[in-house]
Parts: structure tokens; C-alpha cells; sequence
């Protein structure tokens, strides 16, 4: 497994990295067990947030005791747009993780490139966290690419979180280069596109050609740790047979479609505007009955409910045509469930 360096952190782990996002809808022993065995088995990357209820009190429960603090790598976000707010999220982060430290701290969703000097007083919290020895090193996500090509050339960012998998275009996959000339460590989330990728080792290799990236991988099951872990000594390399086979998912992904990232949301009348959005994919990628059960047939009923109102729109760090998109996705889900297409 390649060893990754994050910029000018001199962080360096397995290029194997653990999104803990999954964790928060599976039972604590159940997320303590998973998190263990990742450990043991090579993983030193882990990825959670403020934000994900109670993913970081799944880490603390699972690392604390059972790890020497400096041998794992913890990274956690904070959705905070006031100081005050920054810095309650930044103690109970600490609480919950059970550590004095966070390795890095980042902004969660950036809205804006936030800088030493500003109104906001924003990054100073960091610089002042950092000072006092509560995180070790200053990053931000994003998921507009305007705003994280902003972070990474500001010189006062030493990691950028942003979607890259093998569905991103060549102005995405740039900025990989732009992070790299400007030692900042770029960490990947979305390796697997919200589970539009359903291919691993494609996915692995794709990511293994580039130098300087953390992809985190979202598991919340065994099996798929299991399945992460086999890369640790049997890594998969890019060749001519997996680089047709992108070409291919490229090409079937092509146009607009819904990464399923949820920022969209709340919508005016209860729509769950993510999964609705990508129904037609996910029948088509990832067939299971699940899709076709009573509650989400309710849901896509409800979807049918749309008012166009276009709140969402601007929310969107992708620009889609929400309400075309889901009409779409509506239509499609009924002709499965009336049997003129297949799951």
C-alpha cells in the first residue's frame, strides 16, 4: 500500500483512509468493532465531523485505551460560522473523541475562503487553536471547485478536502496538481461517488496513480472494511483493462447527475431531495429490493409533491436542474415498479 504524505503537515498513512460518516447509522459495538479492525489492520487515516452525530463519539469509544494517541492520524470538521460556535464545536469535538489534540481541524463546507484578517474572525480561531496545542495543523472542505482552488493556493490552508474520484473531470482532477505545487495535502472524500462507483479496485487504482492525495473510504459494514483491508498488501495498479473499464463508467455517467451529497436539503415540503435525485441510478448501479420497499415508494410519492419553489437550486455545489432532474428520476422509479424496466 502507498504511503501518503499531506503537504507541508508531514502527515504521512496508508493511502487507504477511513470515512467514518457511515458509522453514525450503526449500533456503537457494532462501529467500536469496525473501527478496531480497520486499525489492525493497516488503517491510520480517519475522517469525521461535528456534523455526523455521533461518529466522533464512535472513534473516541473505539481508539481510546486501545491505541497510542500518536499512532493514528484523526481529522474532524466543524460547521461553525461564528467564533463562538467554532469554539463549543471545537471542545466537544475534543470531549467526544476522548484526545487534547486534533491532528487536523477543518471548516466543514466552505462557503467562502476565510482568511487571517477578516471581518469574521474565523481563521484566527484556528490559528488560536493551534497555538494553544488543541489541533495540530489548519484545512478546509469544499464541494464548489472555485472555492476549493481558493483554499489551496491562500498559503494559510494545510489540507483541502473536495470530492475527486474517477467520475471528476479534468478541471477537478487539476487541482490536484494546484494542491501539490502549493504543499497542501488533499484529502478525497466521495472516492466512491456516494456509491454511484461500485467497482473498489478500479477506484483504488484510479486513486493510487496520483501523488499526495487521502482518499477516505465510507464503510460502515465489515465486509466492505474486509474489502478495503485486502488492498493493504494486494494494492491494485492501474492497467489498460481498468482504464477501459473507467472510460466506460465515464461514459454512462456522463451529464448531469446527483452525487448525493444532500446540501440541497431541508426541502420546503419533506422531499429527500439525495436519494430521490439518484433513484434511477441507484436501481440501475446498486439493484436491491431496498429500493422498491414501502417506505421508499412513499418517498418517491412524496417526491411528486415538488412545488419548483427553487430553493434548493443555489444550494446545489453542482448546479443541477433539481426539479428536471427529479421528475426524471420520479418517472423512472415508476416504470420499475410497473415492471417496464428491470432493478
Amino acid at each position: 500500500m502507498k504511503r501518503v504524505t499531506l503537504g507541508k503537515t508531514g502527515i504521512s498513512a496508508p493511502q487507504n483512509g477511513f470515512g467514518a460518516l457511515p458509522l453514525q447509522r450503526v449500533p456503537m459495538d457494532e462501529a467500536v468493532a469496525i473501527l478496531r479492525n480497520a486499525y489492525d489492520g493497516g488503517m491510520r487515516f480517519f475522517d469525521t465531523a461535528r456534523a455526523y452525530s455521533d461518529s466522533e463519539e464512535k472513534l473516541g469509544a473505539a481508539f481510546d485505551g486501545y491505541v497510542k494517541r500518536e499512532d493514528i492520524i484523526i481529522a474532524t470538521k466543524t460547521a461553525a460560522k461564528t467564533p463562538e460556535a467554532f469554539w463549543t464545536d471545537l471542545e466537544t469535538s475534543l470531549e467526544k473523541l476522548r484526545t487534547d489534540y486534533i491532528d487536523i481541524y477543518q471548516f466543514h463546507l466552505m462557503g467562502e475562503c476565510w482568511m487571517p484578517g477578516g471581518d469574521d474572525g474565523m481563521y484566527e480561531c484556528m490559528a488560536e487553536a493551534k497555538r494553544q496545542g488543541k489541533i495540530r495543523h489548519i484545512g478546509g472542505t469544499a464541494h464548489k471547485l472555485g472555492i476549493a482552488e481558493q483554499i489551496a493556493k491562500a498559503g494559510v490552508y494545510e489540507t483541502l478536502q473536495y470530492p475527486i474520484s474517477y467520475l471528476a473531470d479534468d478541471k477537478e482532477l487539476e487541482l490536484i496538481s494546484i494542491c501539490n505545487e502549493n504543499s497542501v495535502g488533499l484529502i478525497c472524500m466521495k472516492a466512491l461517488a456516494g456509491g454511484l462507483i461500485t467497482d473498489s479496485r478500479a477506484s483504488m487504482a484510479f486513486m493510487g496513480q496520483f501523488d499526495g492525495i487521502m482518499p477516505i473510504w465510507g464503510i460502515q459494514r465489515q465486509s466492505e472494511l474486509a474489502e478495503w483491508l485486502s488492498y493493504m498488501d494486494d494494492t491494485p495498479e492501474m492497467n489498460d483493462e481498468i482504464r477501459d473499464f473507467i472510460s466506460s463508467e465515464k461514459e454512462e455517467l456522463k451529464g448531469e447527475f446527483c452525487r448525493g451529497c444532500g446540501y440541497c436539503m431541508p426541502c420546503t415540503v419533506g422531499i429527500q431531495i439525495n436519494m430521490c435525485n439518484r433513484m434511477a441510478l441507484m436501481l440501475r448501479r446498486a439493484p436491491s429490493a431496498t429500493w422498491l420497499d414501502a417506505h421508499w415508494q412513499a418517498e418517491m410519492k412524496k417526491a411528486e409533491s415538488c412545488l419548483e419553489c427553487g430553493a434548493c437550486l443555489p444550494k446545489c455545489p453542482y448546479g443541477l436542474d433539481i426539479p428536471k432532474l427529479l421528475k426524471k428520476n420520479i418517472e423512472d422509479y415508476k416504470r420499475v415498479l410497473a415492471g417496464e424496466a428491470a432493478v
